[in-house]
């Protein structure tokens, strides 16, 4: 009897524990769908500590997840998600509308542009060719959203750019958010048609055909003016004299003018004296064509001259002898202006504005994102890429430099081959202030972790202090220390430079955590800050 009454007890016990918790989670269930009003509409979105892009990050939010909308501000939202608040761009989200099973997308008629230089590309890639760049204030057309980038139309250019940087003009449309494959081709279009092209680099190639594997019929030069007929793509048509050929449109500028250039004005400006080059390294090579792998004419020395034939990619084409020409590449010439040589050594630096402590307001740092191109640097035991995960370091790097006002200048912008001594000419050229190569490192041991800073001159010695002691505050790496290291581009370079390697991914554990976008912003906020505080002492000395 004691035994069936005993029975009896632990299955109420058990009917009862069973009951209790399945009524408490479905009310949980219930009250968080209730809460929800937005979505991440991105694949990845930062949670940011106020309504803007100069706040930090608190938290990296993924595609889907639902947050709860507490207040608008301009394009900004105030929500919460779990024991999190924060602001997010409203153009990466989207609503969620119980009534309807279908939900309602927000698409930007137009986005501006809150930082300078930011690069428009060909691809939603960063490993993308660079197509022209939005300086501050800069409003583009938008066509189409993939993930965190915004297809765009702007001076008859059509590219990418990263959601991160823009800020957005909203519309509330029903219709899906076009995919790059449907944006429609006549949104390129601008409402003006300009019919004046004007060349803004020092030298660029004319082809046959709106195509870069096409026949070069010659070579335009800086401030040249040309009528366009027509144009393709990113491509456009000019009139040159008697003569029809394609440039690439991001190597000038479009204007409305009624008045062209008579084809007898742009021949007489092709026949004028075409410019010298100045050599700038003992031992430079000429050579047969314009690749380093080819044979060598002739070795020249600092200071020799040579009159330019031609300009080809990164290449000067000049005369050696009479009739016998060779080809020197751009980076480790000047070219003259006004008959007189402009060398690294007596360059004339531009003039600095007037700095204020907290601030790179007038300063000039150049970022040297390592290897690119044919060059993959190491690669990870988890399989990245260092010559990646390097650009991207030093995009999030770039948007606080210039975000506190300095002058950024990269070395590379997508995934390209540059030679070590272009990367130091580029240190040189922009009379650096600061020049910071980032790399990420590898070794046999696989135990082998942390971060270390390399400089090679004593006159280097104090930015690496700096600049590492701003990455130890930041990160929870093994600290190396910063140290003396033998490297090209801190050997060769007159400026102050730096090597950074951000940690290693021959280390299995640390490659998960350096390629994770908290250990980028973290490390590049140290650097930031390294910079801060290296320059506001040299203001108090």
């Amino acid at each position: 009897m004691r035994n069936k009454w005993m029975k009896s007890l632990i299955c109420i016990l058990l009917v009862c524990s069973l009951v209790v918790p399945y009524t408490y989670e479905n009310h949980s269930a219930f009250a968080t769908n209730a809460d929800a009003d937005l979505q991440v509409a991105a694949e990845i979105l930062y949670l940011r500590d106020g309504p803007g892009l100069s706040y930090p990050v608190l938290a990296t939010l993924q595609e889907g997840q639902k947050l709860m909308f507490i207040e608008k501000q301009d394009d900004w939202y105030h929500v919460k998600t779990g024991d999190m608040e924060g602001w997010v761009a409203s153009w990466l989200t989207k609503s969620l509308d119980s009534s309807s099973s279908e939900t309602k997308s927000t698409l930007p008629s137009s986005v501006i542009s809150q930082v300078d230089h930011l690069n428009v590309r060909t691809e939603p890639s960063l490993s993308s060719s660079v197509l022209t760049q939005l300086n501050t204030g800069d409003e583009a057309k938008v066509l189409a959203i993939d993930m965190n980038w915004i297809q765009i139309s702007f001076g008859g250019i059509t590219g990418w750019v990263s959601a991160d940087y823009v800020t957005a003009k909203q519309i509330e449309t029903d219709q899906p958010i076009q995919s790059s494959e449907d944006a429609p081709l006549e949104e390129t279009s601008v409402e003006i048609d300009p019919n004046l092209f004007t060349i803004t680099v020092e030298a660029v190639n004319i082809r046959k055909k709106a195509d870069l594997s096409s026949k070069k019929l010659g070579t335009l030069k800086k401030g040249e003016q040309y009528e366009v007929l027509e144009r393709e793509n990113n491509w456009v048509k000019l009139q040159i004299g008697k003569k029809e050929g394609w440039v690439y449109s991001f190597y000038g500028t479009f204007q409305v003018n009624d008045t062209i250039p008579a084809s007898g004005d742009s021949e007489k400006t092709q026949e004028n004296d075409n410019p010298s080059v100045t050599i700038i390294y003992n031992g430079t090579n000429l050579r047969e064509e314009p690749s380093t792998s080819s044979n060598i004419v002739v070795r020249a020395n600092a200071g020799e001259s040579y009159k330019m034939v031609a300009a080809e990619n990164d290449w000067y084409e000049v005369e050696v002898a009479q009739n016998t020409t060779a080809y020197v590449a751009n980076w480790v010439v000047s070219l003259d202006e006004d008959g007189q040589p402009k060398t690294a050594e007596n360059k004339k630096e531009p003039k600095k504005e007037t700095r204020k402590p907290g601030t790179l307001k007038g300063l000039t740092i150049v970022i040297d994102p390592g290897h690119g191109g044919n060059d993959k640097g190491t690669t990870g035991v988890r399989g990245t890429d260092e010559k990646e995960i390097n650009l991207k370091t030093v995009e999030l790097l770039k948007s606080k430099l210039r975000s506190a006002g300095a002058e950024v200048i990269l070395t590379r912008e997508s995934d390209v081959y540059v030679d070590l001594r272009k990367r130091v000419s580029i240190s040189h050229q922009y009379a650096a202030d600061a020049f910071i190569s980032i790399h990420y490192d590898a070794i046999d041991d696989s135990t082998v972790s942390g971060f270390t800073t390399y400089y090679t001159h004593g006159f280097q010695s104090e930015l690496a202090q700096y600049v590492h002691a701003g990455i130890a505050d930041k990160v929870t790496l093994r600290d190396r220390g910063a140290q003396a290291g033998n490297y090209l581009v801190t050997r060769e370079n007159k400026r102050a430079a730096i090597l950074i390697e951000l940690g290693y991914l021959s280390n299995p554990t640390e490659e998960s955590i350096v390629t994770t976008d908290y250990y980028r912003e973290q490390a590049t906020l140290g650097i930031y800050e390294g910079l801060l505080n290296y320059f506001d002492a040299q203001l108090e000395e």
